[in-house]
């Protein structure tokens, strides 16, 4: 039979699991409450994080040319990162709609006049004989080609709206992160202090060393990631002007974007080197062709010479951290990837230098517990 001692014990022992149960439920509505309230703003401000991070050192520079005024800095820094952001696409966006309206004009007036292909169309290889057929079809018989694939016109369209509608929803996304970066980059040293101690926090005594870790790992993803995606797009896009070929600023953005994406630019170059075939003499088409192939296959060079700059970490854990990232997060994940991997990388090779550590003072207290022998003369 229990002894009342023990009937209080158990009765104290369930009030207090209740009432943790209670307790822990009641935080975690909260937790999730107060998640839902934030979530909007989550990734924002993690790229307005990350843009802060790898503008700081041009923000530092400028507040020096500006006499200290590191607030000034920062606003002018975020104002033409805005700017940046709204002239393409407005011009982008203009482009389209000037080819939309003049393509409108002209179904309206029947004064239709599609060039037919030419023999070399019909020349290339595996593709060539159907696209010589369905060119000419649309250039002698225009309303039974676009009645013939209507469902792919429409799939098209409709695939283009809702690109535009998400292009537009990120652009004013990247405009409020670059807002919250110039607040970072503003308060640098208080938002750098904050972050130092929860790292030191949750981290323990490597916490302050992985912050800057982590600031390290963003710039050399910017710069082997970004930077080299935009120094493709410059290469390729000056043999698209210099050839004069169609939307070569469309084509232009659309490679920098496929280099953020760590897709190959041969994707957009590969149709363009046949219609510069079809359209140029063999000559400057050669000259074209080896010019978008160099410019294509650059990032091989280019991305061992700059990603990892800065960074202990070997420039191939780096890579596979923001691609591995990218293809779980997107776009953002190509800095998240990389900084994860990176402070794994780190961890592995703190544990392996404990493991040496550990070792070698095992062996050294083993040699100090040998007894000593004394030397005869």
């Amino acid at each position: 039979m229990e002894n009342p001692m023990q009937h209080n014990q158990s009765k104290l022992f369930i009030n207090n699991m209740m009432e943790s149960a209670i307790r822990i439920g009641l935080l975690f509505i909260l937790v999730v409450w107060t998640f839902d309230i934030i979530k909007p703003f989550v990734i924002p401000v993690l790229w307005g994080a990350i843009i802060a991070v790898a503008l700081m050192p041009m923000t530092q520079k400028l507040e020096r040319a500006l006499k200290g005024r590191r607030g000034l800095a920062a606003t002018i820094l975020a104002f033409a990162g805005i700017t940046l952001l709204i002239a393409p696409f407005w011009i982008v966006t203009s482009s389209i709609f000037e080819g939309i309206s003049h393509s409108i004009e002209v179904l309206q007036s029947g004064e239709v006049d599609i060039p037919g292909p030419t023999q070399k169309i019909a020349d290339i290889p595996l593709v060539g004989g159907q696209l010589y057929e369905v060119w000419a079809l649309f250039a002698t018989n225009l309303e039974k080609a676009v009645m013939h694939f209507l469902p792919q016109i429409k799939s098209a369209v409709t695939a283009s709206a809702a690109m535009l509608g998400s292009s537009l929803g990120t652009l004013v996304m990247f405009i409020i992160s670059l807002a919250i970066a110039g607040g970072f980059m503003a308060h640098a040293e208080k938002s750098a202090a904050a972050v130092k101690t929860v790292a030191v926090k949750v981290a323990g005594s490597h916490g302050e060393e992985w912050a800057s870790l982590t600031a390290a790992t963003i710039r050399s993803v910017l710069l082997g990631v970004v930077g080299v995606a935009f120094i493709q797009s410059i290469l390729i896009g000056s043999a698209l002007f210099t050839f004069s070929i169609p939307a070569a600023g469309l084509f232009t953005f659309i490679i920098f974007i496929l280099g953020i994406a760590q897709l190959p630019p041969l994707i957009v170059v590969l149709p363009l080197i046949f219609y510069v075939f079809s359209t140029h003499d063999s000559t400057p088409a050669t000259i074209f062709t080896v010019w978008v192939l160099v410019a294509g296959v650059s990032d091989s060079v280019l991305k061992p010479m700059l990603m990892g700059r800065g960074v202990d970490v070997p420039m191939p854990v780096i890579l596979i951290g923001a691609i591995g990232g990218m293809l779980t997060a997107g776009i953002i994940g190509l800095f998240l990837g990389a900084v994860v991997l990176a402070i794994w990388y780190e961890l592995f090779m703190t544990w392996l230098k404990t493991e040496e550590q550990q070792n070698a003072k095992v062996e050294q207290g083993a040699e100090d517990s040998l007894p000593s022998v004394p030397v005869e003369d």
